[in-house]
């Protein structure tokens, strides 16, 4: 199986279903990084406010920098899967 090939995770339903809740937790990330960043922009408008538009701006930032991270993961987890169906061909 090889690496970011989206035909490799839709294999078997195991992998489908795999595939699908890494999507769903990327989207859900990307949503929160989306909303921080918004919610920070308004309070910044507000001196009074800028500390915590601060802190939203960071942790929207953490957001964006796990979206990659999962991808990554979930790519090294199908392979994993795929690499145990290999294995066990080999013993048959």
């Amino acid at each position: 199986m090889a690496l970011f090939q989206q035909d490799s995770a839709t294999r078997t339903p195991q992998q489908r279903k795999l595939y699908a809740l890494y999507e769903l937790t990327y989207t859900i990330v990307d949503a929160a990084a989306a909303l921080f960043f918004l919610v920070g922009s308004i309070l910044f408008f507000y001196q009074s406010q800028q500390d915590p538009a601060i802190w939203l701006f960071v942790i929207g930032s953490a957001c964006f920098a796990l979206k990659p991270v999962l991808r990554v993961v979930r790519e090294f987890h199908l392979l994993a899967l795929g690499d145990i169906d290999d294995l066990a061909a080999r013993y048959e």
